[in-house]
């Protein structure tokens, strides 16, 4: 069997070790904390693993973060994730398409759908995706899948007014 992993970290001592995972809220880090304190209070490793639901080589592992970063080496670690879809900027330009609307000639429609706006999104930025994908994106730009009810390009204000004033209601 191999010589054991010395701690080079001598920064903190093991009531130190026990102090910092007192005060964490990650409970893996906290377990990892505890088992460096055991080590450097004597224990064996083999007990000291056990004792915080480990095996010995994960302990070694953590020895190694923790001679390495310290007490945030012993941090979990999340991934960040798939990458977004669209870039920032490209959301900036959905979310100008969608306020300035169609224009009825150029898109053949007269008001936003999310089915139109997918479509949209294929074309300019070749991202094919589900509507309701962007009904999602909508959202996060503090739009809402809702549009005012759309009116002709042409229509004359003025023949509007007239027309109100002179309509009879039932």
């Amino acid at each position: 069997m191999g010589r054991a992993l010395a701690i080079t970290r001598l920064d903190h001592t093991s009531a130190a070790l026990r102090t910092a995972a007192s005060k964490s809220n990650d409970a893996a880090q906290v377990r990892r904390l505890l088992a460096i304190a055991r080590v450097l209070d004597g224990d064996a490793r083999t007990e000291a693993a056990q004792q915080s639901g480990m095996d010995r080589q994960t302990l070694r592992d953590w020895v190694h973060r923790y001679n390495d970063a310290g007490i945030d080496g012993l941090k979990s670690r999340y991934s960040p994730g798939r990458a977004p879809l669209l870039t920032h900027a490209q959301k900036a330009e959905l979310k100008a398409l969608v306020i300035d609307g169609p224009d009825p000639e150029r898109d053949k429609v007269v008001r936003w759908r999310c089915v139109d706006l997918r479509e949209e999104v294929a074309r300019r930025f070749s991202v094919e995706v589900h509507e309701s994908t962007v009904g999602k994106w909508l959202h996060e730009l503090g739009l809402t899948r809702l549009q005012p009810r759309p009116f002709h390009p042409k229509k004359e204000p003025a023949a509007e007014e007239t027309f109100k004033k002179t309509s009879v209601l039932c």
